[in-house]
Formats: structure tokens, C-alpha cells, sequence
């Protein structure tokens, strides 16, 4: 986990994590730096998180993941983006291709029903974008569930329309925070009841039961 400038878009309903940042450059690239040092590219494979978009990293910041990774032996790593910053995906990918590494981008869908995405979850990418977009930028996909108005039917569906348009899905389940959307207990139930069963056994699927599950402190460190 590294930490960034904020998160510009800051309104969606369900999160508060675009807390944690810095608008000192400086500091931040002192802090990733330290936690890039923890880095044995031991998988070969790095987990980049910064409660944003990789856009939010400063360019220090960025010149040492890559030093990290041709150092560690990086082959594969993984970015969080804003679809409003999607347009940057194309150079950040080509410059990690140049060294020789694969940069795999995915997007906060959180549910392929775009009311309920735009409505409800105030995500900010326009009730014009569907999957067919996304899945023109992005490489994979992370899914929210636990709150008011999802269900079973609901649920599988946007794993079912995330697994054939992406080449992995995370699933979040919600827990509660300071933002004003909470989680619903009933279909938090009916996910552990219901979904999790389904979803265990699939190695393109992701689930996290806990925001920390990332660690707050350090990046994935594989």
C-alpha cells in the first residue's frame, strides 16, 4: 500500500479510504519508498494500492517502482484506476512494457447495474458507460457487494458479467465506515450464504472480507 495525492474524484457513497493521503510529494515518496524496500519479488508478481489511482503517485514515486521491479525481477504487477483517469492507462502500460513487464489495470465497477452504480453509489462514470467500456481500458474488475437493494440474483449476475469481460474480478464486501452508504445485513448474509460458496472455488476470483485486508501499512508484498 502506497500512499498518493487523493483520490480526484472523493464522492462516492460507500468509501472514506481517499483519506489517506498527502498533498507533500516529498513525504510521500520518503514513506513508498521505505515500504518499495520491503519488495522480495519473490512471485514475481506486485500489488499496487493507494487508496486512488496510480495517477495520484508522484513521478518519484513511480521512477522507484520501476527501478524495484526491474531490480526484483518483477514480471507482472497490478494498478487501481479511476475510469476519469483511464486515458492514462495506455502510456503507463507501455512504459512498464518496455522494461519487459506486464501492467494489468483494474477498475472499481462495483455492479454492472450503472442506476444502482451511479444513483446510489455515486461512482462518477456516467450513466453511458457500461462493461463493453470498461473492459476497453481495464484488464480486470472489482466488484462491491453488502448493501441495500443487492441480492442473490443481482450479485451473481455481476460475477457472471465480470468473469466473462475481465480477466479477474476482486469482490469487496462492504464494511462499515464514515461515508454516508452502510452495509445492509441482510445482504451481507445472503453473500456469505449464498455467493461465497460460488466464489471460492474460482482461482480469477478475489474476495475480500475485511478493508484491511490490504494492509494499510505495506504494499502486497508477493
Amino acid at each position: 500500500m502506497l500512499r498518493g495525492t487523493g483520490c480526484s474524484w472523493k464522492k462516492c457513497a460507500f468509501c472514506d479510504y481517499h483519506l489517506d493521503f498527502s498533498t507533500n510529494t516529498k513525504e510521500n515518496f520518503l514513506l513508498n519508498r521505505e515500504v518499495l524496500s520491503k519488495v522480495t519479488g519473490c512471485y514475481g508478481v506486485l500489488e499496487v494500492d493507494n487508496c486512488g489511482s496510480f495517477t495520484e503517485l508522484d513521478s518519484s514515486t513511480m521512477k522507484e517502482l520501476m527501478r524495484v521491479c526491474v531490480e526484483k525481477k518483477i514480471k507482472n504487477i497490478h494498478f487501481e484506476c479511476h475510469w476519469h483517469n483511464r486515458n492514462k492507462i495506455p502510456e503507463l502500460k507501455q512504459s512498464f512494457a518496455n522494461l519487459g513487464i506486464t501492467a494489468k489495470f483494474k477498475c472499481g465497477a462495483e455492479t454492472f447495474d450503472i442506476p444502482f452504480r451511479e444513483k446510489v453509489m455515486n461512482k462518477g462514470m456516467g450513466l453511458d458507460t457500461d462493461v463493453q467500456d470498461l473492459r476497453r481500458y481495464f484488464d480486470e474488475c472489482i466488484l462491491l457487494f453488502g448493501l441495500k437493494g443487492q441480492t442473490k440474483d443481482s450479485m451473481l449476475s455481476d460475477i457472471e458479467t465480470g468473469l466473462s469481460n475481465f480477466e479477474r474480478i476482486y469482490v469487496n464486501v462492504m464494511c462499515d465506515n464514515s461515508a454516508p452508504l452502510k452495509p445492509d445485513s441482510e445482504a451481507v448474509e445472503v453473500f456469505y450464504k449464498e455467493i461465497l460458496p460460488v466464489l471460492e472455488p474460482d482461482p480469477r476470483a478475489d474476495v475480500f472480507t475485511d478493508n484491511l485486508d490490504f494492509s494499510q501499512e505495506e504494499i502486497t508484498i508477493l
